[in-house]
């Protein structure tokens, strides 16, 4: 797999208000060592990244801003502002990351990027979204299914999906739909190390 030089990665609402009970049970327990994994390869390469922070505007939301659960989760944290290349803080209230402070499209346009990598919370919510606009917007969107969790979600019609059910149709939707390629932590690692 090749990853563009500048390919930048996108870093989506990785909040330690996910770690609430409010939100149920969760999949893939490997997310975060896959999400630090990229962020090193990044900052090592002095690729771009995003770090994205969701600021709930409901009260009392496990986001809510000026709460712990606003905050990066702490591995995160630590590695702002730690690599060689360009770095970006985007804050939303809705569900994509194209919908931010300051605008993520015309940071990426305005840095030549082309190709990004979306990680983090929630599959098949805000990386959803984001996947599916930056796909309409044009760019090539890779979509690290091991480096991104969900949860189980109740739905209409007395209708419950499992966050594994969640992730596997956001996998289907994404990649038969051609928004976004679905790839592995391991395929990016190596396409981002190889020079």
């Amino acid at each position: 797999m090749e990853i563009n030089e500048n390919a930048a990665l996108v870093v989506i609402d990785v909040q330690k208000g996910f770690e609430s009970e409010f939100w149920g049970r969760r999949d893939n327990p490997d997310a975060e060592r896959n999400i630090a994994a990229l962020i090193d390869v990044w900052q090592e390469t002095g690729r771009p990244v995003v770090f994205v922070r969701h600021d709930s505007p409901r009260a009392g939301s496990p986001l809510e801003p000026g709460t712990e659960g606003n905050e990066f989760k702490d591995f995160v944290e630590e590695r702002r502002g730690k690599g060689s290349g360009p770095e970006l803080f985007v804050t939303k209230s809705v569900n994509s990351a194209f919908y931010g402070e300051p605008d993520l499209d015309a940071w990426l346009k305005g840095a030549g990027v082309e190709q990004f990598v979306v990680v983090g919370i929630q599959t098949n919510m805000c990386n959803e979204t984001t996947a599916r606009m930056g796909g309409n917007l044009g760019y090539d969107v890779l979509f690290a299914l091991d480096a991104m969790h969900t949860f189980d979600l109740a739905g209409p019609f007395d209708w419950t999906q499992t966050a594994e059910e969640l992730t596997r149709a956001t996998a289907v939707s994404l990649h038969g739909g051609r928004f976004a390629r679905v790839v592995t932590t391991e395929d990016v690692v190596k396409g981002a190390s190889a020079e």
